[in-house]
This record gives structure tokens, sequence and C-alpha cells, in this order.
């Protein structure tokens, strides 16, 4: 049995009740809300999260850099850090094309609320965009 096994307490996964909280979160805004802004704001809570569940595992308490030494016994992983730190360059492009749909959108329909974009697709409201 290892020296860490009794130390697992409620407290030493506060990172991923904190993740699971974030992910709940972000997936709602998308959900519930039908302003185009605000669901792009919950799917970057949403990547948040998920770069927090891959970074969680990746860092020990006392552990260091992966350089071999007599001094240090115990390593962290670097590999989450950098997989997580291209996953942050991949969530800004995406999240500026979002953004840049979501202007195009509003030139073309002069509304960002799904609601009223879907009633102006069908024809039910009012007809206020231009050929």
């Amino acid at each position: 049995m290892s020296a860490y096994a009794g130390s697992v307490t409620l407290a030493s996964h506060f990172t991923y009740f904190v993740t699971v909280f974030l992910m709940v979160a972000g997936l709602f805004i998308v959900i519930a809300r039908s302003n185009l802004i605000k669901k792009l704001v919950g799917l970057g809570i949403f990547q948040t999260s998920v770069y927090l569940l891959y970074i969680a595992p990746g860092k020990l308490v006392g552990g260091t850099a992966p350089i071999l030494s007599d001094a240090f016994t115990v390593y962290s992983n670097p590999l989450p850090h950098v997989l997580i730190l291209t996953a942050i360059v991949v969530g800004v492009a995406t999240l500026a094309l979002g953004l840049a749909l979501v202007v195009r959108i509003r030139e073309a329909y002069d509304s960002i609320e799904e609601d009223e974009i879907l009633e102006i697709d069908a024809g039910v409201g009012p007809e206020t965009h231009a050929p």
C-alpha cells in the first residue's frame, strides 16, 4: 500500500467538482439561451472545463519537470499541458469563426436571437431582412 492511499479525501477531488460544475453550467447556457453570443460564451465555459479535466491529473503535488536527476523522484507529466495549449489555440480560432458567423447572421436577419431567426426563416414573423 502506498503512502498516498490514505490521503484521498473529498478536498483532493476539488478540481473534478469544479470541472463538472463548469461542464453543466456551459451545457445549460448553450441549451437554455436563445442569444447566439450567449451560446458562444456557454461553449467557451464548456471548453474551459475540458481543459481543466485534462490538466488536473497532469500536475502532481511535489512533482517536478521530467528532467532526470538524483534529487527528484516524483515527476509531473508535461503531455496534458502541451495538448491543452494546442486545444486553446483551436478554441480561440473556433470562437473567432463563431463570432464572425454571428456578425453575418446579424447583418442578414437584423437579430441574434435564435427564436426570431427561426420565425423569419419559417415566414411566421414579420419580414425584417432584405434579400
